[in-house]
């Protein structure tokens, strides 16, 4: 259930507003797993939609991983660490290991889960890269988005990648092994309140609220919807073989029949079921017919009012259409919010 008692919540609004507006930091750690091997790229090609084998080393990519109908079972980002070495960032491991298990044969190739070998900060917001430079031994300004590259911190070793889950044009996540978390957390108190930034401590504020304002997903958006109807066919790698591609070859073709949009309620207490909570989300409705299920609901602290997205069926509704959702009127919109 959701129920909004965000907008009375000044912790939360002050953690969110600081990476907005200056810049916040906190552990993230994803799943890792390790893939390796004479094969690897070509495993990875042909278990994920987008291209790998055209990834240079340290760059990375964001993907999905499809079932034979072409429906998402993950999306994940792809580092290619070595020619022939990348980790795979996920939070489902326990997805992900097993159909790598199912897809193996026929390939030389290798994985495993390194998630405890690394802790993960996400540093992010306006004055990210200050405070990350802050804290680590050389200056991390040319580090590309979406590149992976070594730096130390006090002689310690740690890994740097610019990019991150909140969706500011500046961000970073530093790698470094859980032996040495003490002092990465040490390091990034002491340098904080030299750049206003605040350590985030919310789950909350991490994963929905600073996301879902500028349109990053959920599973809980995207889980079991095909590319098209959530926005993310863009860069597929139509030119090699990867599952669910004969599947998604049809619906390119006869075009997709639901969408994911943002919505918007104006009534600031508001209590609405979602499937980011649990469960199957609440009706989307229109004229006494349901024409969708709400994927998740949060508050903007940007716009300061309730956001959400619901996969709808498009041949009944778009952007501007009034719904109601457990009695509330909501607006379908763009969902990049701000």
């Amino acid at each position: 259930m959701y129920q909004n008692v965000y907008s009375h919540d000044e912790m939360k609004r002050a953690e969110h507003m600081a990476v907005r507006t200056t810049a916040g930091w906190y552990l993230f750690t994803h799943q890792l797993i390790e893939v390796q091997g004479e094969d690897a790229t070509a495993f990875l090609d042909y278990l994920y939609a987008n291209p790998i084998g055209n990834l240079k080393i340290t760059r990375a990519r964001y993907t999905t991983m499809l079932d034979e109908n072409g429906l998402i079972r993950d999306d994940v980002v792809i580092f290619r660490m070595d020619e022939n070495r990348y980790w795979v960032s996920t939070l489902y491991t326990r997805k992900v290991l097993p159909w790598y298990d199912s897809h193996k044969a026929g390939f030389s190739v290798t994985y495993r889960d390194i998630t405890p070998e690394w802790d993960m900060y996400s540093i992010q917001g306006p004055r990210s890269l200050e405070l990350l430079n802050a804290v680590i031994d050389q200056p991390a300004d040319e580090v590309k988005f979406f590149q992976m590259l070594d730096n130390t911190m006090d002689g310690i070793p740690v890994k740097i990648n610019r990019g991150g889950f909140s969706g500011e044009k500046l961000g970073y996540e530093l790698y470094i092994s859980p032996e040495h978390t003490k002092k990465a957390v040490e390091k990034l108190r002491e340098a904080a309140p030299k750049f206003d930034a605040k350590q985030i401590t919310d789950i909350q504020v991490m994963v929905w609220t600073l996301p879902t304002e500028r349109g990053y997903y959920l599973m809980s958006d995207i889980g079991w919807a095909n590319p098209f109807e959530v926005d993310m066919a863009k860069g597929i790698g139509w030119d090699k073989e990867f599952i669910g591609k004969e599947a998604l070859l049809k619906i390119r073709e006869e075009g997709a029949k639901r969408t994911l949009f943002g919505f918007t309620v104006d009534e600031e207490d508001i209590f609405i079921p979602a499937r980011n909570i649990g469960g199957p989300g609440t009706p989307v409705m229109l004229d006494g017919e349901e024409i969708g299920r709400v994927t998740k609901v949060t508050y903007s602290y940007v716009l300061n009012k309730n956001i959400g997205c619901a996969i709808v069926d498009n041949s009944k509704a778009g952007i501007g259409t009034k719904v109601q959702l457990h009695g509330f009127e909501a607006v379908l919109c763009d969902k990049i919010f701000c």
